[in-house]
């Protein structure tokens, strides 16, 4: 179904160098970016731009946007959402969401890869001394940093920042001028390795998905769609909130499937 055919990877901040390889070797794809594409249409991290649309429904535009630029009947997009763990309130979580489309086939596949692994950060601060031990925790110059006059003000953004001599000029200018700076984490893909992993186990279970097949229909991308929750304490047989089964759903045929964790 997908052997020989092109693919656009929806990207300009590098992600088909961990997308590409995946699609390429699990399905036989050609994957290629398309050179004017603007992600930054559809939001930017540093607030330039606003996401309108729901992380899939964003994912979703950008194949769309892709695939009329290159007129490509295929295409992949990720989308990524930062913030605090819905139950660990003090840990930040990456939420990447990778979409693929296929028109010849009316395929449309989710997956999605949520990771505590992430350098996601933010603070004011007024000397060297702060703006260092950010920096070190935030893994600077391996990820890099973002400065500008203050969170949410657009008048003053340095971004991708991977020089310490750079950081350090950007910092007393801001400083000099403003009194002080607002410093955080360069979230872009290419800026940021620690995202770049997640985003690559995303794209490893969306080829997964791919290649599951519907038992009744063989239509591609048969995988979870809900969870129960349940699974007995192992001392005293209680059900608690653990997951106890996962349904699998055809999005063709509708065919559904029980799994037990």
């Amino acid at each position: 179904m997908f052997a020989g055919r092109r693919i656009v990877i929806a990207t300009k901040h590098e992600k088909e160098r961990v997308i590409a390889p995946i699609l390429e070797k699990e399905l036989g794809v050609k994957c290629f970016v398309a050179p004017d594409f603007d992600s930054d249409i559809f939001g930017t991290f540093t607030g330039e731009v606003s996401r309108k649309e729901d992380p899939v429904t964003t994912a979703r535009n950008k194949c769309i946007k892709a695939m009329e630029i290159t007129n490509c009947d295929m295409a992949v997009a990720s989308e990524g959402s930062f913030g605090l763990h819905s139950e660990i309130f003090f840990v930040h979580v990456d939420d990447e969401i990778i979409f693929f489309i296929d028109k010849l086939n009316n395929l449309e596949i989710v997956a999605r890869e949520v990771s505590a692994e992430t350098n996601f950060n933010g603070k004011e601060i007024k000397s060297e001394r702060e703006l260092v031990a950010f920096a070190k925790s935030a893994k600077f110059p391996d990820h890099g940093l973002i400065l500008r006059k203050a969170n949410d003000n657009f008048s003053h953004v340095y971004k991708g920042i991977r020089n310490p001599i750079e950081l350090m000029e950007v910092f007393n200018r801001l400083i000099k001028e403003f009194g002080v700076a607002y410093v955080e984490t360069d979230m872009r893909a290419m800026h940021n390795p620690t995202r770049m992993k997640v985003i690559e186990k995303a794209a490893q279970k969306m080829a997964e998905k791919i290649n599951s097949q519907c038992p009744e229909c063989k239509t591609p991308g048969f995988g979870v769609t809900s969870a129960n929750k349940g699974l007995p304490c192992e001392l005293c047989g209680s059900p608690t909130r653990a997951t106890l089964s996962y349904i699998y759903t055809c999005r063709k045929c509708a065919f559904e499937k029980k799994i037990m964790y």
